[in-house]
């Protein structure tokens, strides 16, 4: 599968963003997807997933109560909607999809295939 992110800005801080990933390829409802953050010199982690099936959805603490991640299997989406920015939120947000069975991966190892990212930049 290929993801394709998008949506990524400069906002400032306390407003909204909504990335999209745009998969293509295999089917995108046989994958678990994604979203992950990478900011300067700082390791690639965890944002946000959400299950093939039943829409079930997993949430870094750090987000939780500010974004919303959902998808659209018709569409082949992913979305990721980002409230209450902080500038801690900047980074560069990459989407990722899962085909691994069992429990909805929240680490890097669990995803297989990877977009190449969006620049997300909160301003204070």
């Amino acid at each position: 599968v290929q993801l394709q992110a998008s949506g990524g800005g400069l906002v400032q801080a306390g407003g909204s963003l909504r990335l999209s990933c745009a998969a293509s390829g295999r089917t995108f409802s046989s994958y678990d997807m994604g979203w992950f953050r990478q900011a300067p010199g700082k390791e690639r982690e965890f944002v946000a997933t959400i299950s093939r099936y039943f829409g079930t959805t997993r949430y870094a603490d750090s987000v939780k109560g500010r974004f919303t991640i959902s998808r659209d299997n018709a569409k082949n989406t992913v979305y990721l909607q980002m409230n209450s920015l902080k500038p801690e939120d900047a980074a560069v947000y990459l989407c990722a999809a899962s085909s691994q069975t069992g429990v909805l991966p929240t680490t890097l190892s669990g995803y297989s295939y990877w977009g190449q990212g969006t620049q997300v930049t909160v301003s204070s």
